[in-house]
């Protein structure tokens, strides 16, 4: 138990003392319970004393922390409630400023929208504006649009309200003016700066405000109307002057005062210098008193000139307004166009072609003499001036015009001229053979001219010239000798195929008709500068002795040319150049032939008879056994055996086609194959070969599509031939398709020719490749899992070729293949 302090007078710390007497008149001034009684004031030291003797150290503690707390809490109470109270007064007074503030600004407001209006103001120092109002007095859908003055004034007045509103903004200029919306609509605009901002106001105009304004913007159009109408006038170049109802001038233009030789139009008014005279003013003042117009020609003298004029008087209001245009130089020009149509009436009366002139009325106008006779037409018909329309249904009737199906839509395409822009062409067969060009061509006053050419002559002439020129051409060029005419300027003229293959010249140099020195110098390669050349040029550009020459050129390559010469009457010269090389070696080469072909027959027919004993023999032996050993009767076979078997069975059938491919390719090098002609049914024949390389086709993963017609029927071949060649041209087309592709068999009858292709997916065969496939023992894999022997494609060509055929191949690389052969259907005899 904690020890209890004791105090006395003499040994109690004063400290502790006081915190006694706080604690103890803290308890008296503590509340009572309800029904207690005070204690009286001489109790005090009791309770002190009783506190003291109940208080231990850390009770003491605590009593003074919450002590401390009490005052501190007392303490911020009272600053609370003395703030809460001050807070409470500055509340109030800031309600009632807010009141007072609110009824300002309600009271501004009406103020402010007691009329159609827009306040716009921009504070200092700033760009975005303020805009208060409505913005549909100026047609704005918003506040913001009322700033974009183009979009609600005219060009004019929104160029100068920017410049005044640019102006208020940065030297705080006011301005004040009224403008018109472009609905019509006038609106008071004011701008001023107050307190640091720029204020503009915009304000629907009322009353009589608005009539001023729209009186004010009609007096401004029409100003500017009569400011533009004035300007014009005063620049016209025709006179143009005004009366009052006296008949005296109060008003000319520039070229009046010129016409009367004036020094101003003031000048003009104020001496009242006339441009007509009295008489023409007398009947210029009697029509106008009768009609209230005049419009008439009439002379008139100008800078010492006499002159004509076409004079508009018109009545007005306070007198009369007059113009004069000059039409002195249109009367020249009408009088000058006048001779010049006559003048070419005569001239085209005297042409050979037939002309005929329609106004835009359809009737004739003009014609000569050779449309007259061109169509016997009487001139009493001519003269009257007939409609187009007339004039083809009299030539219609007299069967003077083209037979046409529709000659309703024929006179319509022919009266398209009358509406036409260009000049159209027509070529009319009549009926009595000749022939006509017709050429329509449009007037400017909306006429046709007929123009009537009689080119059946011309025609004819060009038909033989050009039969002549495409005879003498296809003669030419089928010529085996090389033939060229020469100018004489010595240039070429005309050449043929023949002499460019000779001596290897290039189409296009020859197209440019060089000269025979630049001939010579581009055959040099071949021949050198010999002297028969040198001869040849000396004949080509001489011009007194043109004696015809032959001589004989010997070429580098061992060609030998005959030339000979042959003067034309024009002063041209016909070179002809004869290949006479095979006459010349033609023993030497025969002998060397002959020689070559026993060798080589001896060698084909050696080789032939070796291959067939040699080879066939004991292969065919093989292949016997083979059955043999596959005969059940020879007893069982395990399976290693039956597949080694199958091995020897594939190898030896392969091995025995190559060798009849071989026999059959030397048979018929040799000259000795035989086809066995016979009718061969096309369909059965794909399917026999189809039935070939089924096993192949499986192995491959491949389809077989074969497309021939069911009334394809049959043509006269070699049937076991044709059916050899199918099944080649299959391998081959199964050895280069990848997997899961699809090999096309396709036959069709042609009135001539009967044609079978194979197409495949493979690969394809580059061009450079192309040729070489039909050689022997040529065989490239280009991507195929099957290398053969080469002889596949050769043997497919070789066969072809014996029934009169050709075969032709269509690939690219990645693109396929597709080989066609064709079969005549007449072999050609032998």
């Amino acid at each position: 138990m904690p020890d209890t302090i004791r105090i006395s007078g003499s040994c109690a710390h004063p400290w502790r003392r006081g915190v006694l007497i706080a604690m103890a008149a803290a308890l008296a001034a503590a509340p009572l319970p309800a029904g207690a009684e005070p204690k009286p004031a001489v109790a005090l030291h009791e309770l002190v004393l009783s506190a003291q003797d109940r208080i231990d150290r850390h009770e003491l503690a605590v009593l003074v922390l919450l002590l401390g707390l009490i005052l501190f809490a007392v303490v911020t109470a009272i600053m609370l409630v003395r703030s809460r109270s001050r807070w409470s007064r500055l509340d109030i007074w800031s309600r009632d400023e807010i009141a007072t503030l609110r009824t300002d600004l309600d009271r501004a407001n009406a103020l402010l929208l007691s009329e159609p209006q827009v306040m716009i103001d921009w504070p200092a120092g700033s760009d975005e504006p303020r805009i208060d109002g409505d913005p549909g007095i100026v047609g704005a859908a918003a506040g913001h649009r009322v700033l974009a003055f183009g979009s609600w004034l005219d060009a004019g007045k929104a160029q100068a309200m920017e410049r005044a509103v640019e102006a208020l903004r940065s030297r705080g200029e006011g301005f004040a003016m009224t403008v018109s919306t472009v609905q019509g609509h006038p609106i008071e605009v004011q701008g001023r700066a107050v307190g640091g901002r720029a204020v503009l106001r915009l304000k629907d105009a009322s009353g009589i405000k608005r009539d001023l304004a729209e009186l004010l913007s009609r007096h401004e159009s029409l100003m500017a109307e009569v400011t533009s109408q004035r300007a014009l006038i005063e620049n016209l170049p025709a006179p143009v002057w005004t009366r009052d109802a006296t008949g005296q001038l109060t008003f000319v233009n520039a070229a009046y005062a010129r016409a009367v030789e004036a020094a101003s139009t003031a000048d003009a008014v104020t001496r009242r210098l006339e441009l007509l005279d009295s008489a023409a003013r007398e009947n210029i003042a009697r029509a106008r008193v009768a009609s209230g117009a005049y419009s008439g020609r009439l002379a008139a003298v100008v800078a010492g000139s006499r002159r004509t004029f076409d004079v508009l008087d018109f009545r007005t209001e306070v007198g009369s307004a007059s113009i004069g245009l000059d039409a002195t130089e249109a009367d020249t020009m009408r009088l000058a166009l006048n001779r010049m149509v006559d003048a070419h009436r005569r001239t085209l009366d005297q042409l050979p072609t037939a002309v005929a002139m329609f106004d835009a009325d359809h009737r004739l106008t003009f014609y000569n003499a050779a449309y007259r006779a061109l169509w016997d037409l009487a001139a009493e018909f001519l003269d009257q001036g007939p409609t187009d329309s007339a004039v083809i249904e009299q030539l219609r009737g007299a069967g003077k015009l083209p037979e046409e199906q529709d000659f309703r839509q024929w006179k319509a395409q022919l009266h398209e001229a009358y509406r036409a822009v260009d000049a159209r062409e027509y070529t009319w067969h009549l009926p009595d053979g000749r022939t006509l060009r017709l050429v329509t061509t449009p007037n400017p006053d909306g006429g046709v001219t007929y123009l009537f050419h009689d080119v059946t002559e011309r025609l004819d002439l060009d038909r033989r010239f050009e039969e002549m020129i495409r005879v003498q051409g296809e003669t030419l060029d089928n010529l085996a000798e090389g033939v060229a005419v020469f100018s004489s300027d010595g240039r070429l003229r005309l050449h043929n195929s023949a002499f460019a293959r000779m001596w290897r010249l290039d189409a296009a140099t020859l197209a440019e008709r060089p000269h025979i020195e630049t001939i010579t110098a581009l055959c040099r390669p071949l021949h050198g500068d010999g002297t028969a050349w040198r001869k040849l040029r000396e004949f080509v550009t001489a011009i007194d002795s043109r004696e015809p020459i032959e001589d004989r050129l010997e070429r580098r390559d061992g060609t030998v040319v005959d030339c000979r010469t042959v003067p034309l009457p024009n002063g041209a010269t016909l070179v002809t150049f004869h290949d006479v090389t095979d006459s010349v070696n033609v023993e030497k080469a025969l002998r060397e032939r002959n020689e070559a072909l026993v060798d080589a027959d001896k060698i084909k027919i050696d080789f032939v008879h070796h291959v067939s004993y040699e080879l066939r023999s004991p292969l065919t032996n093989i292949i016997g056994f083979v059955h043999l050993l596959d005969d059940p009767s020879t007893g069982p076979l395990q399976p290693k055996q039956r597949e080694y078997l199958d091995y020897i069975t594939v190898s030896t059938n392969t091995l025995l086609a190559l060798i009849n491919n071989i026999l059959d390719l030397a048979t018929i090098d040799a000259g000795r194959m035989q086809l066995n002609l016979g009718n061969v049914d096309i369909r059965a024949t794909m399917a026999g070969a189809a039935e070939g390389v089924q096993d192949r086709l499986v192995g491959a993963e491949l389809k077989l599509d074969i497309q021939a017609a069911k009334d394809v029927g049959a043509f006269v071949a070699d049937e076991r031939r044709v059916r050899q060649i199918l099944f080649n041209l299959l391998a081959n087309a199964v050895s280069f398709s990848p997997p899961g592709g699809t090999v096309t068999l396709k036959a069709a009858r042609r009135p001539d020719a009967v044609i079978f292709s194979v197409t495949d997916r493979g690969p394809g065969i580059p061009p450079q490749m192309r040729e070489k496939v039909f050689n022997w023992f040529e065989s490239h894999p280009q991507g195929s899992q099957h290398r053969g022997p080469g002889l596949g494609l050769s043997l497919v060509r070789s066969f072809v070729e014996l029934h009169g055929g050709a075969v032709t191949i269509d690939s690219g690389e990645a693109q396929g293949t597709i080989v066609t052969c064709t079969f005549p259907i007449r072999r050609p005899g032998a």
